[in-house]
C-alpha cells in the first residue's frame, strides 16, 4: 500500500476516521458471526450475554492493534501482497491477545468464550478486513464501463512474472498511458489460460507466431528483465515476420536502482538479444562499502564514468567527485544526476588526471576515501598515430592518480582497463597494460587497496562498433566489417559498471578482475543483428562489406595474459588473474625515465620505452619461462 502524508488535516482525519469506523464494524461482525457459527444459528442465551459483555474489549483489542501496526496511514485502493502479509499478521496478533485477556480476565459472571468462537473468530476478522481492502481496490481500478470498450494500444505482454503483472497493473489503473492489454506469453505451462488481473494467458513463447496471426496487437512488450539474450531474440524475430512492432524493459543491470514502470519501455536494442545471460548478483549488498563515503570518479563525462556517477549516486555515496577535463561532457552528467534529486553530494571538477599539481589540489581538498579511474585514451587507431598522448594519459595518468592516493590515505582505487591490455599489438593496449602493471606494483606495498577491472567491448559506449554499425544503418549502408570471422567479447555498460563496483569490494590489493563473458560474438552476426532490428533485410536493403583487418587489430580478443593464473572468486562470474608483479623500484624508476620522454616529445622513444618496460615485466614474472598453460577463454573451460 502507498503511505499517506502524516498530517491531521481536517480532510486526512476524516479519512482515517472512516477507515476506522469500518474495521470497527467489521470487527465487531466477525465476533459476532462467529459465535453463530459456532453454535450453528442458535445461540444459546449465555453466550449471547457472554458476547454482549464482552464485544466492546474485542473490539478496542483489535482496532487499538491495526492502529499500532500503522493500517490507518494507508490508501485501501493501493493494497498490495505485501499488505496482505501484514493483515494476516494483525489479525493473529490482535486475536491471540483477545484470547490472552478472555481466558484471565472476564467481566461478571459469564462463561468463558469457547475456543471454537476465537477461532472462528480469526478467520472471519481476516476475510473481513483484508477483503474489504481489496474489494475498495477492485471497484476503484474497475474502469467505467465507457471504458470497457478496447481503446489505445492493443498490446501483448511476454512474461507474466513480477514485471509482467506490474505493467498490467498500470496499464489497467491508468489508461491515459493509451495501452490496452489484450493478453499475455509466459512460458510457465500452469499458466496456460489462465487470467491474470483480468487478462488471459494465451500460450508459450512457442505460440506467439499462432498468438500474432489470430490476435490483433498493435505492440508486442517483452517483460522478462531476467531472460537471456536468445529468448528475446526468438521473439523479435516472431514479431518481424508478423510485421508487429516490439518494445522492451531494459534488462536487470538498467534496473537494477529502480521500479518497472511503463515509462521504461524502449525499442529492443542489439545488447537486448545478444546470447549471452545478464550477470546477476545481490548488488545492493556488494555495493554497501559505498554508503556514506567520499567517491572520485575520473573521466565523469565518459560513457564507463557516466554510468559510475549515476550508480554510486543511486547507492548513497556522501559525496561524488566527478572529475573530467572535458567541460560539455561533465555539464552533462553534472546536470543529469542533478534532475535525479543528487545535487548535494556532486563535486564536478575540470581537471587533467595527468597533471600532477590539478590532482594534488583535487585530493587535498575533496579527500575521496574510494576512486574509480576510468579516465582514458581509448580509440586504437587514433593512439596508433598518437603514442605520446596514449602512453602520457593511459599510464603516466594511472601512476599519478595511484600515487595521490596512496598519499592520501583512500581506501580502494580501481583501474577501469580492457580485454586490449592481454598481449598488447597496439599502443593503446600497450599503455593500458603499463597501467595494470602500476596497479599491480602499488597493491604489493600500499594499505590502499589496488584493483583492475579488464572487460572487453562495452555496447554503446562511445567509438564502439554500435554507434558505428547505426551511423551507416542510417545512411542507408554499406556496414563495414574488418574481417569475416572477427569475434569480440560483449557487455553492456550497466553490465560493466557493476563489475566494476562489485569487485573493487572485494579487491585485496594488486587484484586484476575480469568477467566471465561467455562465448565471444562474431561481428559479422552483430552486423546483421543491428540491420534486422533495424527493419532492414542484410545484404538487400542494406549491404555488408568485409574491408580487412586494421593494423594492429587482433581476429579474437583474448581475456588473460599467458603468464596470468585465473581464480574464481566468491562471485561466480568474477574471476580474479594473479601474476608476480614488476619490483616496485624497478618499475617507478622506468616510469620516471618514460615521463622523461614523454616530456621530450619525440613518439620513437616513447614507443620503444614502453614496449622494454613491459617485457622487462613479462621476463620478470616468468623467471626466463612461461608458467602455466595459457588459460581458456572459452564459457564451459573457464573455470
Amino acid at each position: 500500500m502507498r503511505s499517506a502524508p502524516l498530517n491531521w488535516s481536517p480532510r486526512a482525519f476524516a479519512h482515517r476516521g472512516a477507515q476506522i469506523a469500518v474495521d470497527t464494524g467489521l470487527v465487531a461482525a466477525a465476533y459476532w458471526l462467529a459465535f453463530y457459527f459456532r453454535f450453528d444459528g442458535n445461540v444459546p442465551g449465555r453466550y449471547e450475554r457472554l458476547f454482549a459483555g464482552t464485544v466492546l474489549i474485542v473490539v478496542a483489542i483489535k482496532v487499538a492493534t491495526f492502529v499500532a501496526m500503522r493500517f490507518y496511514t494507508k490508501w485501501w485502493r493501493f493494497t498490495s501482497l505485501r499488505d496482505l502479509q501484514a493483515i494476516v499478521l494483525a489479525a493473529a496478533v490482535s486475536s491471540l491477545l483477545v484470547a490472552a485477556i478472555l481466558s484471565n480476565w472476564r467481566p461478571g459472571d459469564l462463561v468463558a468464550v469457547p475456543r471454537g468462537v476465537l477461532v472462528f473468530d480469526l478467520v472471519l476478522t481476516l476475510t473481513f478486513i483484508g477483503g474489504a481492502r481489496f474489494a475498495v481496490r477492485s471497484v476503484i481500478e474497475r474502469p467505467p464501463r465507457s471504458e470497457l470498450v478496447s481503446s489505445g494500444r492493443e498490446v501483448l505482454i511476454c512474461g507474466a512474472g513480477d514485471a509482467g503483472n506490474t505493467l498490467l497493473r498500470e496499464m489497467k489503473r491508468n489508461r491515459e498511458l493509451g495501452y490496452t492489454p489484450v493478453g499475455l506469453i509466459d512460458d510457465d505451462p500452469r499458466k496456460r489460460r489462465l487470467r491474470v488481473q483480468g487478462t488471459r494467458v494465451r500460450g508459450t513463447r512457442a505460440d506467439l507466431p499462432r498468438v500474432l496471426r489470430e490476435v490483433h496487437v498493435d505492440e508486442v512488450i517483452i517483460a522478462m528483465p531476467s531472460a537471456p539474450g536468445l529468448v528475446r531474440q526468438e521473439i523479435v524475430e516472431a514479431c518481424r515476420r508478423a510485421g508487429v512492432p516490439c518494445t522492451t524493459l531494459p534488462g536487470l543491470p538498467e534496473l537494477i536502482t529502480g521500479d518497472v514502470t511503463v515509462s521504461l519501455l524502449r525499442e529492443v536494442r542489439v545488447e537486448d538479444v545478444l546470447g549471452r545471460a545478464p550477470v546477476e548478483s545481490d548488488f545492493a549488498r556488494v555495493a554497501r562499502y559505498l554508503n556514506g563515503r567520499a567517491v572520485m570518479v575520473t573521466g565523469a563525462g565518459g560513457s564507463i564514468g557516466r554510468e559510475l556517477c549515476r550508480q554510486v549516486a543511486a547507492i548513497g555515496a556522501r559525496r561524488l567527485v566527478m572529475v573530467d577535463h572535458a567541460e560539455n561532457n561533465l555539464f552533462e552528467i553534472d546536470m543529469e544526476l542533478r534532475e535525479r534529486g543528487h545535487a548535494g553530494l556532486l563535486v564536478p571538477v575540470i581537471a587533467d588526471c595527468k597533471d600532477v599539481g590539478s590532482m594534488e589540489r583535487v585530493f587535498e581538498a575533496e579527500r575521496p576515501e574510494i576512486v574509480f579511474h576510468a579516465a582514458a585514451y581509448k580509440h586504437v587507431p587514433m593512439m596508433e598515430l598518437n603514442p605520446l598522448q596514449a602512453v602520457a594519459n593511459n599510464a603516466l595518468g594511472t601512476q599519478v592518480l595511484a600515487d595521490l592516493a596512496e598519499r592520501h590515505g583512500v581506501d580502494r582505487f580501481c583501474l577501469v582497463s580492457t580485454d586490449k591490455a592481454v598481449e598488447p599489438k597496439t599502443v593503446m593496449g600497450g599503455s593500458k597494460a603499463l597501467a595494470e602493471r602500476v596497479v599491480e606494483s602499488h597493491g604489493t606495498t600500499s594499505a590502499t587497496r589496488f584493483a583492475a577491472v579488464r572487460f572487453g567491448n562495452v555496447l554503446g559506449s562511445s567509438g564502439s562498433v554500435l554507434p558505428i554499425f547505426q551511423q551507416q544503418i542510417e545512411r542507408g549502408g554499406p556496414v563495414t566489417v574488418t574481417h569475416a570471422d572477427m569475434t569480440r567479447f560483449f557487455m553492456t555498460i550497466p553490465e560493466a559498471v557493476q563489475l566494476v563496483i562489485e569487485a573493487t569490494g572485494i579487491a585485496e590489493g594488486g587484484d586484476i578482475f575480469v568477467l566471465n563473458m561467455g562465448e565471444p560474438v562474431r561481428i559479422l552476426d552483430l552486423a546483421r543483428r543491428m540491420i534486422e532490428l533495424s527493419g532492414h533485410e542484410p545484404g538487400v536493403d542494406i549491404a555488408i562489406e568485409v574491408v580487412g583487418i586494421r593494423p594492429g587489430e587482433k581476429l579474437h580478443e583474448e581475456l588473460f595474459n599467458v603468464d596470468e593464473e585465473v581464480k574464481p572468486t566468491r562471485y561466480g562470474k568474477i574471476m580474479r588473474a594473479t601474476r608476480p608483479a614488476i619490483d616496485p623500484d624497478r618499475l617507478r624508476h622506468s616510469m620516471v625515465e618514460l615521463n622523461r620522454l614523454v616530456a621530450d616529445g619525440r613518439p620513437e622513444p616513447v614507443a620503444a620505452a614502453l614496449w622494454e618496460i613491459l617485457r622487462v615485466g613479462r621476463v620478470m614474472g616468468d623467471g626466463g619461462e612461461s608458467q602455466g598453460a595459457r588459460p581458456s577463454t572459452r564459457h564451459g573451460e573457464l573455470q
